[in-house]
C-alpha cells in the first residue's frame, strides 16, 4: 500500500489494487462549537482516576468545546446506537500501551451515552485482557494491554524484549475488529522499561538504537498481519504516533516545560515542531502492508491539542501531557474510528 498521502486512503482491493480516495478527514483544524462534549463525563462509569479532569478539579472547560473540522468536508458526530446495531455479536479489541486504555475508555463512554435505559454491560477479565460485553446487541469491547506488540519473557537472565515474537496474536485473530497503537514505552529507560535484555534474531544484547528496535517491532506486526490476518473476517486499524506536550518550544513558547497552563489548541492547521521521528517509521513500516487496513493518522491533530492533557488534573500526582483527558480530544478519534469502520 502506497502511504505518499496515507490518510487520502480509506480502502484498497487486494485484488485490483485500486485505491479510493476520498475526503482527507485528517486535514482540518479545531473549531469553537458549544455543542460539545458528545456527553457528560460524571455519567460514564468507565473513567479511571488517570483520565478524570473534570472530577479532580480541572475548572475550566473549554478544551471540552473544540470539534475537529476536516478541509472540504464534514466529519460526522459518532453514533453509538448505529454502531452498536451494525456490529451485533462483534468482538472490537484495542491492543496497545496505556494510551489504548485511554482509547478505549473514551470508546466506552461514546457507547454507553448511547444506551436505552437499563441496558446491561457485563465486565469480565480473562487470558491478558479485559472486556465490557453490551449485552443487549451482543457487542464485547476488549482491551488487551501490549506495551510493544511483540512479547517480553521471563527467562533465566531475566526479562528479554523479543523483537521477532508475537504470541499473544492467537488471541486477536479471534476479533472483528482490531485496533492497534505502540511507541511510548520504546524510549522508557532504567526502571521504567519492563525488560532486561533484547533479543534481535539470535542476538540477545543489554540495548540497541530504540528507534531501530521499535522498526524491528512493527516489521514483526507486519508480517504478522501480511500472512495470518483474515481481513474479510477481521477490520485492522492502526493508530498513528501520540503526541506529548512537554516542551514549549513545539507550539513556539520558549521556556515552558509542560501542558499546565495550556487552555486553548495551535491556531490553525499545522504543528509548529513539525511531525515525531516515530511517525516516519511507523509510515514506512505500513508501506509493507499488503492487505487493506486502515491508518487512524491522529498525530498532527492531537498536536494541534496542547490543552486536552490531564496535567495535574488527575487521580495520580505529577504532570501528565502525555494522556488525555476524558472527555475530550479522544473522542474525536473514536468520530474519526466510527467514520473507518461504517463508510
Amino acid at each position: 500500500m502506497s502511504l505518499e498521502d496515507p490518510t487520502k486512503v480509506l480502502l484498497m482491493s487486494t485484488s485490483t489494487k485500486k485505491i479510493i480516495n476520498r475526503c482527507n478527514v485528517y486535514k482540518g483544524k479545531w473549531v469553537f462549537d458549544n455543542s460539545y462534549p458528545l456527553y457528560d463525563s460524571k455519567k460514564c462509569p468507565f473513567i479511571r482516576k488517570e483520565f478524570d479532569c473534570q472530577k479532580y478539579g480541572r475548572l475550566d472547560k473549554l478544551y471540552l468545546k473544540y470539534r475537529w473540522k476536516p478541509h472540504g468536508c464534514h466529519l460526522p458526530r459518532i453514533n453509538g446506537g448505529d454502531f452498536l446495531e451494525r456490529f451485533k455479536g462483534k468482538k472490537i479489541m484495542f491492543v496497545g500501551d496505556s494510551i489504548s486504555l485511554n482509547h478505549w475508555q473514551s470508546f466506552l463512554c461514546l457507547l454507553h451515552s448511547a444506551l436505552p435505559f437499563g441496558s446491561t454491560i457485563i465486565n469480565t477479565q480473562q487470558n491478558g485482557y479485559v472486556s465490557f460485553l453490551f449485552k443487549d446487541y451482543g457487542v464485547s469491547v476488549m482491551l488487551f494491554s501490549s506495551h510493544y506488540l511483540v512479547d517480553i519473557e521471563e527467562e533465566k537472565i531475566g526479562r528479554v524484549l523479543k523483537l521477532g515474537s508475537l504470541k499473544n496474536a492467537k488471541i486477536w485473530n479471534q476479533m472483528d475488529v482490531l485496533i492497534f497503537n505502540t511507541w511510548l514505552w520504546w524510549y522508557r529507560n532504567d526502571s521504567y522499561r519492563p525488560w532486561d535484555y533484547i533479543q534481535d534474531g539470535k542476538k540477545i544484547v543489554k540495548d540497541m538504537d530504540r528507534m531501530e528496535a521499535f522498526r524491528k517491532g512493527l516489521m514483526t506486526w507486519a508480517k504478522w498481519f501480511n500472512t495470518t490476518v483474515n481481513t474479510r473476517k477481521t477490520k485492522v486499524i492502526f493508530q498513528g504516533i501520540t503526541p506529548s506536550h512537554y516542551d514549549g518550544k513545539g507550539w513556539n513558547k520558549k521556556g515552558v516545560i509542560n501542558c499546565g497552563k495550556e487552555r486553548r489548541p495551535v491556531n490553525g492547521s499545522r504543528y509548529p515542531g513539525g511531525s515525531p521521528r516515530a511517525s516516519n517509521v511507523l509510515k514506512q513500516v505500513l508501506k509493507q502492508i499488503k492487505k487493506p487496513f486502515h491508518f487512524l493518522d491522529i498525530t498532527t491533530l492531537s498536536q494541534l491539542r496542547k490543552d486536552g492533557h490531564p496535567s495535574k488534573y488527575s487521580g495520580l500526582r505529577g504532570m501528565d501531557c502525555t494522556h488525555w483527558c476524558i472527555a475530550g480530544v479522544q473522542d474525536t478519534w473514536n468520530q474519526l474510528l466510527y467514520q473507518a469502520l461504517t463508510t
